[in-house]
Formats: C-alpha cells, sequence, structure tokens
C-alpha cells in the first residue's frame, strides 16, 4: 500500500520549524567559538522565522507552546546566547563591563511579565457578565479596548525587546557595549510605558463596572424595555444562519422581541437586525430572565445550552427549527422539551405523529413559515434564452447516510449534464458545513467549482450591465450593516460602537438589501455560471431568479416549494425511486434523478415546456401539505401563535402569584413580575 504524501502546508511547518532549529544551533555554535558573521547571521535568521511564524504559521506557534519553547523561552534563548557570545569575545574580565547590561536585560524580562499580569487584570475588567448589541450600554463606562500589542504577549516581546537584541548583536562586531545599552534601554522605556499605559486602565474610574453593578444595570434595563418575545440560541460560528433565517419575522412580531445569546462569539455573528441582543454567558446570569416581562423564548435550533433555559418556568418555550425536511432530525425527541413546536404545515404535524418522538398533536402549532412571504411566485417559462438552474445540496450530516448529499456521489454528474447545456446558467450554492464531517464532500465540493470556472473560461459571456451601480448599493448596504471596529477591538469596545440603532436604520437596510440584491444580478455577466457561498445574495434570492432547483431531501426543497417552481432531487440513497418517493414525501411533486444525472436534458426540456410538466398540480398540492394556506400570511399565523403562547405565560404566571401569596413565607403575588400585554 503506497505511503500518502505529507500536505503541503505540513511540509511548510516542517521546513519552518528545521530553520528554526538549526538557526538557534548555529546562534549557539557561534556564541560558543566566537564567530561574529555565524553569530549575526543566524540571530538575523533566527528573528526573521519568528516575524515569519506569527505572519503565517500560527499553528507552529501552538505546538512550540505545548513543547514548553514558548515565545519567551525563544527570545530568552536568544539574548543569552549573545550575551554569551559578548563575554566570550575580546579580553579577559569583561564581566564588569557587561555586568549592568545584563542587569537590565533581566529587568526588562521582569517588565514583560509584569506587563502581562496587568493584561490578564485588564481583560478580566473587560469581561463582563452580559455582552449586548443595539442597547445603549454607555453606563457602563465602556471604553476602547487597550492596544492589541500590549495583550499579546508573543507579539510584544518580539516588538519591545528587538532593540535590546538588535543592541546586543551590533555590539559584537567592534565590541562596542555602547549599542547594547541603547538597545536595552529603548527596550526598557518601551515596556514601561505599556506598563503605564495598562496601569491607568485598572484606575477605579478607568475600568468598566464591575460584575454586581453590569447585572444590576441588566436587571434595570429589562425593567424599562420590558421585553415580551426572544429568540434563544446557541451553537458554533457556522450554525448562525439557523438563528439568521428568524430575524425578519421576530422583528415583525407585536410587542418587544429581544435576542438571547449565550456565546459571546455569536454576538458579532447574527446579521444585520435593530432587535436587542443579549449575550449571558453564564447560568446565574441567565436565571435572571425569570423575574423578567419575558413570557415567550423560540428556539430555532436545540443545543446542549438548552436545557438551561427550559429550567426558567415563568417563560413558555416553543421549537420551530431552522428548517423542515423528511429528515429524522425535523422530528427530533427533544421537541417534546418545549411547550410547543410550531412547523409550517399539515406534513410536518403527520410527521411528528408518525415518528412517536413523544410530541402530543395538541402542542403542534402550524404557523407556516414567515421567511418564505418575499419567495415570488411562478411565473412561467423562462422569458429569455437561458435557464437558471439553482444547485443548492445539503451537507454530509453526522449519521453517514449516503442519501443525506448528493454532491459525493451525483454531484460533478449533475454540474457537468447542466453545463453541457448552452441554453443553461448554473447557480451553485453548497451548504455552508459540506465537508465539515466528510472529507470526501469537501473536495467534492471542490471539483465542482473547478468545472463551473473551467467552463465559464470556454463560454464567451458578456461583460456585466451595471457594476457602478452594485458598488454603490454594496457600499450602502454595508454602512448600514456593518459596524466598523478597531483592529483589536475587544467586546466592551464592541458593545461601545454597536449601541442602539439610529430610528429608522431596519427600513433603510431593508430598501437597501432590496436595492442591492436588484443590482447584483443585473451586473451578472449574460449566461455566467455563478458560485454562491456569501452571505449574499440569500438562498431566498436565488429562489426568486432560478426558474429550476435542484437539491437533495433537505428543507431547501420545502422552502422552494412556496414558489411552485419545477424542482428535482438527486437520489443517492440507493433506494429504488419509488421506495425513495414514499420514504421521502417532499420528493412526491419533484423529478427524481439519479447519480449518473441521465435525467437532467428531460428535466430541463418540462422547465422550458410547461406543457409537458406533468407534476406542476402535484407542487401545487404538496406546497399546500408543507407550508400551509396562503391566506392569512405567514407572518400573521406566526404572530397570532406569539400573542396565544404569550397569554398562556401570563395566565400561568398569574395562577402561580396566587398560590405564592397563599403560602406563608414565599413571594407574594408583587414580587412576581406582571407581564406586558
Amino acid at each position: 500500500m503506497p505511503v500518502p504524501l505529507p500536505r503541503p502546508q505540513a511540509l511548510l511547518k516542517g521546513l519552518v520549524t528545521v530553520v528554526l532549529a538549526a538557526a538557534f544551533a548555529a546562534q549557539a555554535v557561534a556564541a560558543l567559538l566566537p564567530d561574529v558573521p555565524l553569530l549575526i547571521a543566524a540571530t538575523v535568521v533566527s528573528l526573521a522565522t519568528e516575524g515569519a511564524l506569527y505572519r503565517w504559521q500560527r499553528g507552529v506557534l501552538s505546538l512550540f507552546a505545548k513543547s514548553h519553547a514558548d515565545i519567551t523561552v525563544r527570545h530568552v534563548l536568544r539574548d543569552l546566547l549573545l550575551v554569551v557570545a559578548l563575554l566570550r569575545l575580546g579580553e579577559q574580565d569583561r564581566e564588569t563591563v557587561y555586568a549592568p547590561l545584563v542587569a537590565g536585560l533581566l529587568v526588562f524580562y521582569v517588565l514583560h511579565c509584569a506587563i502581562q499580569a496587568l493584561s490578564v487584570l485588564v481583560r478580566r475588567t473587560r469581561t463582563l457578565p452580559v455582552v449586548t448589541r443595539n442597547i445603549d450600554a454607555s453606563a457602563l463606562r465602556l471604553s476602547p479596548a487597550p492596544p492589541v500589542l500590549l495583550r499579546r504577549p508573543g507579539h510584544r516581546l518580539l516588538v519591545f525587546g528587538l532593540p535590546a537584541t538588535a543592541g546586543l548583536l551590533a555590539s559584537a562586531p567592534g565590541d562596542r557595549p555602547v549599542y547594547a545599552a541603547a538597545g536595552i534601554a529603548l527596550s526598557l522605556a518601551l515596556g514601561l510605558t505599556g506598563l503605564g499605559v495598562l496601569l491607568l486602565r485598572l484606575l477605579p474610574g478607568r475600568r468598566p463596572a464591575g460584575e454586581q453593578e453590569v447585572l444590576d444595570w441588566f436587571d434595570a434595563w429589562l425593567a424599562a424595555y420590558r421585553p415580551t418575545v426572544g429568540l434563544y440560541f446557541s451553537g458554533g460560528a457556522a450554525s448562525a444562519y439557523q438563528a439568521n433565517m428568524w430575524l425578519e419575522p421576530l422583528a415583525g412580531l407585536e410587542g418587544r422581541p429581544v435576542i438571547v445569546l449565550r456565546e459571546r462569539f455569536m454576538v458579532q455573528k447574527i446579521a444585520a437586525t435593530d432587535i436587542p441582543i443579549v449575550c449571558l454567558p453564564k447560568v446565574s446570569t441567565l436565571m435572571r430572565l425569570e423575574h423578567s416581562t419575558l413570557q415567550v423564548l423560540i428556539h430555532p435550533s436545540n443545543s446542549g445550552k438548552t436545557s438551561q433555559v427550559l429550567r426558567i418556568p415563568t417563560i413558555k418555550h416553543t421549537f420551530v427549527n431552522h428548517g423542515e425536511s423528511d429528515k429524522l432530525s425535523s422530528c427530533n425527541p427533544y421537541a417534546k422539551a418545549y411547550d410547543e413546536v410550531w412547523v409550517a404545515g399539515p406534513a410536518a404535524r403527520e410527521r411528528y405523529a408518525l415518528a412517536e418522538v413523544g410530541v402530543e398533536d395538541k402542542d403542534v402549532v402550524e404557523t407556516g413559515r414567515p421567511q418564505l412571504d418575499g419567495v415570488l411566485p411562478y411565473a412561467g417559462p423562462p422569458a429569455g434564452a437561458r435557464t437558471t438552474v439553482l444547485y443548492a445540496p445539503t451537507w454530509e450530516g453526522w449519521d453517514g447516510n449516503p442519501g443525506n448529499t448528493s454532491v459525493i456521489a451525483a454531484g460533478e454528474n449533475l454540474v457537468r449534464a447542466l453545463l453541457a447545456d448552452p441554453g443553461v446558467r448554473l447557480l451553485y450554492k453548497p451548504h455552508p458545513l459540506t465537508g465539515s464531517v466528510d472529507p470526501r464532500a469537501g473536495a467534492a465540493d471542490l471539483r465542482i467549482r473547478e468545472l463551473i470556472r473551467a467552463a465559464n473560461r470556454e463560454r464567451a459571456a458578456t461583460g456585466p450591465s451595471d457594476g457602478a451601480e452594485l458598488a454603490r448599493c454594496t457600499a450602502e448596504l454595508d454602512r448600514l450593516t456593518t459596524s466598523a471596529f478597531r483592529a483589536g477591538a475587544d467586546t466592551v469596545e464592541r458593545m461601545l460602537v454597536q449601541s442602539a440603532p439610529e430610528p429608522g436604520r431596519a427600513a433603510a437596510v431593508a430598501r437597501a438589501t432590496a436595492a442591492w440584491e436588484e443590482a447584483y444580478w443585473a451586473s451578472l455577466p449574460e449566461g455566467e455560471h455563478q458560485i454562491i457561498t456569501d452571505a449574499r445574495p440569500t438562498l431566498y434570492s436565488c429562489f426568486n431568479v432560478a426558474d429550476l432547483l435542484i437539491s437533495d431531501v433537505s428543507s431547501v426543497i420545502s422552502d422552494f416549494l412556496a414558489s411552485e417552481k419545477p424542482y428535482a432531487v438527486a437520489n443517492t440513497s440507493g433506494l429504488p425511486e419509488d421506495a425513495f418517493r414514499t420514504a421521502f414525501p417532499t420528493v412526491v411533486a419533484a423529478t427524481v434523478l439519479t447519480p449518473d444525472a441521465s435525467g437532467v436534458p428531460g428535466l430541463l426540456e418540462t422547465v422550458r415546456r410547461p406543457e409537458s410538466d406533468e407534476l406542476a398540480e402535484a407542487r401545487a398540492e404538496l406546497k399546500l401539505r408543507l407550508l400551509g394556506p396562503a391566506e392569512p400570511s405567514s407572518q400573521e399565523r406566526f404572530n397570532d401563535a406569539v400573542r396565544a403562547l404569550c397569554g398562556e405565560a401570563r395566565d400561568h404566571r398569574a395562577r402561580v402569584a396566587e398560590r405564592l401569596a397563599a403560602v406563608p413565607g414565599q413571594r407574594t403575588a408583587a414580587e412576581v413580575p406582571t407581564a406586558p400585554r
């Protein structure tokens, strides 16, 4: 069996490590001989390699740290070897000349340790128990973060220690200690300056509010804002899209919405919104919501931290999921932990009943999918010379089922078949998690992208029609939705920058988004295939320009049915087509494609000639089953469901208040928060 060749990245890491080790070895030899040219060359190579590590190979730094050879050890060793070389050069009894310089060098390293200790203390004072966005938190004495150089020990030691190292190195050729003295003095001055800057940050009037002061402020904000409904979300960085798809429906609700997060990094992952955002990392802080006016929490996903918030008895909890499909994840047994489960239409209700996972039918509420209210309906066959096909496969999932994604077994065949038709414009939008579990999916995704790029190189496409307009719209949308942070800004500084939004910003963002989408699609070269991986344009925007969707068994096809346009599903499960349709009801109105993509030409023909489309009626029926009726709108039904569950929460609180009032020594009814109507 052939031994696999190491990857280029691994080879580069190994090369850098060897170069740095060789430089230190050469410096040691030069110091002991002593050999001034070798000493200078080895030291310069060592410093240059350190700089390259911090610029391009951060992973190697962590390996050195695990081996107890971090930046401090390496820097001390480098300077020690220079001192040894200077002591061995020239006359004997040179200790009296260089002793003060060695002492100064030691003082510099003591300063480095002191700065690091103060940096940790400053970071702790700036780690608040509550992180906010879209809320005026100026009362917490928020301030810009200290310079990033003072917070990163590796960078700081390289910069602050460079004058001392350079001075010692410059002293070697001519045996001139004055250079070493000047370099060490400059390093000491830099260290003292950094120490002073951090000490000022620890003064009582210069640091942010303490933990109890922040918690008191948070309680006061809750009492003043009086939230009624919230979106609760916890997850990894790549899962933020699950929360972002619910921002617009949440903003369209009556009452006062709030977004509750658990991870600090997630605050910046939430897309542009005017809804107040609070991040409560600690369970003890999260429990303060029990004494607020918050009545309902909406959950778009399950996570380990969901169980923590479910312990709050004064809040009703509902699971809305981040998409519905025939996969087992769409009827997870965890759903029975919520007070209600909100689904799009009758099909999901039936799915829970058949799954027998403990979710009672009385707790299932059909609300539609409010995100889809902006999806345009079918308007007939392609109007121009091109048929726009959206290929949006899902990811490989956690269970290893080969039918989860078509990317591995069928993706390249599907794309080749589509690219072979000169009348097709392909939009390829892979799932953000593609390749995160199965490397084969990631590799297939890369090959698909290269196929599309190669096809574009061969296709003579006209130039963009209005690139200037897109640039203008992009600048305007970025201005409204992007916060400008200094390099190295921490959470406290971001809280300061992302204060309460200006009135009318949400409406301005909606207008700017619509203008951007129109300009984006108009700017594309006619007929050019597109690989779409950025947050913009959204999946629903792609729906509106596509004539046909090809996907897998996922929520994508359920959402696409809002348009009633033709769609196809790749069958990579290994099941016969009849069994495949029976196992996955969302495929009933789809054209089923085999992994070899042999059915693509016929599929394109039905899109271009609607009279041959035999599935139009089936799509309309399936849409009704999956998404519910068109009237009232999904947003209205969503709002009604929130209003009803809020009413149940208020009634529950009233009953609890009555019971508490009747029990001596318990909280009185006056202590139970009265929820706003």
